[in-house]
């Protein structure tokens, strides 16, 4: 596998459902589900067998693909269905589970019958629920009641009986009344809102092709060895690679599905939407129709890959959109020319801001790096192109920047970074350090391997800080963590990263199939996992993360979007350390007096106060296993605090948060602390070799 092809990225099984992609970009790519017959596709089974081969000969563990394996996918599969346990009955599990060790056994077949066996239950049991929705939302309810929703699907068992699952809806509808009035929306409207719902949900599992089945059955296998190895089927490895490269061929705009309707959620600036300058945020696009005078298509109810798939296109081509301006009804057409879009609003993005005062009288400037990735255009560095996408020569420009305007010290912002590529992240480290180790890798052999920085010199070699949440994974853990083992500067966030230390390799599935460097079709690819890093220092940040230097108060901290949250995450260790040289810009005793001036600005501040009341009743919500259904406490709560929302709102902004730096408390406090250590450091620099 090339070196350039080696991924580290956050996450593991992806949303099933309620799915963001991106038309003109992409975020966060979905697996959701789709509705189909049986089709005997010689490819997809060839697809099945190759992958259950070469697990366990590339999986880091070297686990046999065996009947464990084989159990444990089932439930992944039928969780990633059904995870609030809504759609199947218990007699559907254990139907299923008669052949839950046989998985494996189907997959070197290429015998793919059972996937679909349970996709297709899974659409009957949908079409089932939708007469009893549809009685649910007509019935009347009341909400002086002192009722109870389980929120925990852990704690509750498939419905026994089809009354059991009709009770389970009859609570699920009404704890959606209660949201959507929260959302102002009530009565007839409301209705409405949950019958299109339901039943724009039942049309687009109705689309699902085999393709997608196959693609379910297998990323169900593959994560029942770690949560990160997964099978990209042809849309997903394609929307992955233009995530990677950072530009494709479309209008530029990000669209979400909403109870059916498309969603324009971001327009990409500088993109052909943007261009146009009628096409807004939260318009909806209800048609879509190629060049100047193909049909006009319906898209309401279409699965949003599909209406991504038909807006992007070669550039210079022409799509026509029938959009409905938010708050209108009335649907205008516009044309639009595709162009090639480059996505640079995903890239590193560089701001100087102002802080404290120099004893001269000047103010102290810090340079902040946004850097919402490791990126690389993989395919171009595969070609030789000479100037292909990469993280490590747009930060280079961003930090000679910097020297230019004087700045005082670097924050490099990794809070909303999730990996990426790993020959990006060694070589953002070296931009710090002068040579020497930046990760160490192991292989399932146990042999281990060190890769380094060895370009001489550095790009900035004043004092830096690195800030961190728990989103923060992979890739962004080998800089942070390299950092810190160097004493090259502090680390300042969430009390720890996301706590990703295993390096995947993607494999086109099309080349081992054909056993040609360019396969006749694109077939997917095998994102398997088959090494974990180590910190020079020989510890794993596998489960534990990179710990904080000084740690600020969030949210996020508290939220479950750990590794140590997934299913089947393997497990920290560590190896011996590699021989480096740590620079010495921190010490004990720097920290202590860091971390005392943080805690007591924090301590005095008005908004961290707000914020720490805000994390207080998050995580009193979040422990609860239940939500009342009394609207009088239901209302009660949701006045206090919206911890769903909150989750809501902290995921979306990870997925479509794109580079803007926003002044607020937080990062105040953060150049607050970064003023500190300039003047603890008292000019001190790394001597450069």
């Amino acid at each position: 596998m090339r070196r350039s092809e080696m991924v580290l990225r956050r996450g593991g099984r992806r949303p099933w459902v309620s799915a963001l992609l991106l038309s003109g970009c992409v975020g966060a790519i979905p697996l959701a589900v789709r509705s189909v017959e049986l089709r005997e596709d010689f490819k997809d089974k060839q697809i099945a067998k190759a992958i259950a081969s070469r697990m366990p000969v590339y999986h880091l563990s070297n686990r046999v693909m065996d009947d464990d394996i084989s159990r444990s996918a089932l439930q992944l599969l039928v969780k990633g269905l059904d995870p609030q346990k809504l759609y199947f009955l218990k007699s559907d599990i254990e139907e299923f589970s008669r052949q839950g060790d046989q998985l494996d056994d189907f997959a070197r077949a290429g015998d793919l019958t059972f996937a679909f066996e349970v996709f297709n239950r899974f659409l009957q049991r949908i079409d089932e629920r939708l007469v009893t929705i549809d009685r649910m939302i007509e019935m009347p309810h009341d909400f002086t009641l002192d009722e109870e929703m389980v929120t925990d699907a852990d704690l509750l068992d498939y419905p026994a009986t089809v009354e059991e699952a009709e009770e389970r809806w009859r609570l699920r509808i009404k704890y959606s009344f209660l949201v959507l009035k929260a959302e102002e929306t009530e009565g007839a409207a409301a209705k409405e809102k949950l019958q299109r719902r339901y039943q724009s949900f039942a049309k687009r599992m109705k689309q699902f092709d085999s393709e997608e089945v196959t693609e379910l059955f297998i990323t169900a296998l593959t994560s029942a060895y770690d949560p990160h190895s997964t099978y990209l089927a042809k849309t997903t490895y394609e929307n992955f690679l233009i995530q990677m490269r950072l530009n494709l061929e479309g209008i530029g705009a990000s669209l979400q599905s909403e109870d059916g309707v498309t969603v324009i959620k971001r327009v990409v600036p500088g993109g052909a939407a943007d261009k146009l300058g009628a096409i807004k945020v939260e318009d909806k696009i209800v048609s879509v129709g190629q060049g100047e005078t193909g049909e006009m298509v319906d898209v309401a109810d279409m699965k949003l890959d599909d209406v991504v798939g038909m807006i992007r296109g070669k550039a210079g081509t022409v799509v026509r959109l029938g959009v409905m301006h938010d708050g209108t009804n009335e649907v205008k057409t516009y044309s639009i020319v595709r162009e090639r879009i480059e996505l640079t609003d995903s890239e590193a993005h560089g701001e100087v801001f102002e802080q404290g005062t120099k004893e001269d009288g000047t103010p102290f400037r810090i340079g902040v790096i946004n850097l919402p990735s490791f990126y690389s255009d993989m395919e171009g560095a595969r070609r030789g192109v000479e100037d292909y996408k990469s993280t490590t020569r747009d930060m280079r420009r961003l930090l000679e920047g910097f020297r230019e305007q004087g700045v005082d010290a670097v924050v490099v912002d990794l809070r909303t970074n999730g990996g990426g590529s790993l020959p990006e992240a060694v070589d953002c480290t070296g931009l710090f350090i002068d040579r020497g180790p930046v990760v160490q890798v192991k292989d399932s052999a146990g042999s281990s391997e060190v890769l380094s920085d060895e370009q001489a010199g550095v790009a900035w070699d004043g004092p830096l800080v690195v800030l961190t949440s728990k989103f923060s994974a992979s890739a962004s853990e080998i800089l942070a963590g390299a950092i810190q083992d160097y004493r090259r500067g502090i680390v300042v966030g969430d009390t720890a990263t996301h706590g990703k230390g295993t390096v995947q390799s993607l494999m086109d599935v099309g080349r081992f199939l054909f056993r040609l460097a360019t396969p006749p079709e694109n077939m997917g690819a095998l994102k398997v996992t088959m090494q974990q890093f180590y910190r020079p220092g020989g510890d794993s940040t596998q489960q534990r993360g990179v710990l904080a230097d000084v740690v600020l108060p969030s949210i996020s901290d508290h939220m479950p979007v750990g590794e140590s949250d997934l299913e089947h995450a393997l497990a920290f260790d560590k190896i011996a350390s590699s021989e480096f040289d740590p620079v010495g810009l921190i010490d004990d005793t720097m920290l202590g007096t860091l971390r005392q001036a943080s805690t007591d600005r924090i301590a005095a501040s008005e908004d961290f106060g707000k914020l720490r009341a805000d994390i207080d009743r998050y995580r009193e919500q979040k422990a609860r296993t239940s939500v009342s259904l009394n609207e009088e406490r239901f209302f009660e709560r949701r006045r206090e605090f919206d911890a769903d929302k909150e989750d809501e709102e902290t995921l979306q902004d990870q997925v479509n948060g794109g580079t803007k730096i926003e002044r607020d408390f937080y990062l105040d406090e953060v150049l607050s602390i970064t003023v500190d250590y300039v003047r603890a450091l008292g000019g001190a620099r790394i001597a450069v070799r």
